[in-house]
């Protein structure tokens, strides 16, 4: 039953979003952020309710719905944006792949709100007011104030967890942590931030 209920739950929120995209209600990438957000916050709670197996279902039947949609283009609003990008099929692998690396609920959700949150949140912050401040890497713009976003929010984030999990991990080391993922998420392309920032949290986690 959570199982039918989770899956509808996650087709809502890509139709009602793809409804306000086409009636103009919201545009472009805070189109995509929105469904980032949303969808990326809900799966971080996902082994609170469902087992691995079940996550890694719904994982892979999401990965086949994002590229066929991106072929087809049927949910147009998370393809709308200008930039070549594969970030929600590699979020997707992200969920499947994050299963194996550790069976910590707590390390899990941590690692996936790296990139709903704090990716999602540096997006809207970025677009919104780093247009006076911004600078190139790899052809893709980004902004000072939006990578900031990135970093303060991861650190939450990690904090949230080491209190939640009572993980002994040190303050210095989840700085080191957030640091680096600001790095992948600004250097990563085509939407592979979105594989390669959770996968690393994960990993970094589970050493600890």
């Amino acid at each position: 039953m959570y199982l039918i209920l989770t899956v509808l739950a996650v087709f809502i929120i890509l139709l009602a979003n793809e409804i306000l995209w086409r009636k103009k209600s919201v545009h472009g990438e805070f189109s995509r952020k929105f469904v980032h957000l949303t969808v990326g916050t809900f799966v971080a709670f996902w082994p609170y309710y469902l087992s691995w197996n079940q996550i890694r279902l719904i994982g892979l039947a999401f990965f086949i719905v994002v590229v066929i949609s991106k072929y087809l283009n049927i949910f147009s609003a998370i393809h709308s944006v200008q930039r070549p990008t594969w970030g929600e099929a590699f979020f997707a692998l992200a969920v499947i792949l994050i299963t194996y690396v550790t069976h910590s609920k707590a390390i899990y959700a941590a690692s996936l709100l790296q990139m709903s949150l704090a990716d999602g949140l540096a997006a809207i912050v970025g677009i919104r007011y780093g247009g006076r401040y911004s600078y190139i890497v790899l052809n893709h713009t980004k902004s000072i104030i939006g990578t900031l976003t990135f970093f303060i929010v991861s650190v939450a984030v990690l904090l949230g967890f080491k209190h939640y999990a009572g993980s002994d991990i040190n303050t210095y080391s989840l700085l080191i942590i957030s640091f680096i993922s600001s790095l992948l998420e600004n250097l990563a392309i085509l939407g592979l931030d979105n594989l390669l920032v959770p996968l690393f949290v994960a990993l970094m986690l589970t050493q600890h």
